[in-house]
């Protein structure tokens, strides 16, 4: 028997406006390069976390929202944060290929502030441009 990588409770961000008992599925634009179909469905054990990524998607068009999650399936350390910039997962961010059901939407989570808003989307746009900025899919 292996031990949970987290008992969460989990969170996820997005532009999204979803209710209690949808399904949050892989297959969908990444929202740093939305040329990239994501096969994995992204989540993590902390609120501000999902916040941000709400705020990143919402840079596109729409609202961000953070919902508290629930994994259906197994899930892994998010190659893209842990592999790369934080050894150790301490942003406690993972992925599954299984999907997420909405619990209820948090109302709770920090904001970014314009300034914030606009140093994220100047990294996302450099981002898009790097060929070398590559998204563990």
């Amino acid at each position: 028997m292996t031990e949970a990588l987290d008992e969460g409770p989990f969170f996820h961000g997005t532009r999204a406006e979803l209710a209690p008992g949808d399904l949050l599925t892989a297959g969908y634009a990444s929202n740093y390069r939305p040329e990239v179909t994501m096969n994995h469905i992204y989540f993590t054990a902390l609120p501000d976390g999902a916040g941000l990524a709400a705020e990143v998607a919402a840079l596109n068009s729409g609202s961000p929202h953070v919902y508290e999650v629930e994994p259906l399936g197994e899930f892994v350390d998010d190659p893209n944060v842990t592999d790369k910039k934080f050894p150790g997962n301490p942003t406690r961010s993972y992925r599954s290929a299984e999907p997420l059901r909405i619990v209820r939407e948090v109302a709770e989570w920090k904001r970014l502030s314009p300034q914030e808003l606009q140093m994220w989307g100047e990294r996302l746009a450099a981002i898009r441009e790097d060929d070398d900025k590559e998204i563990i899919n």
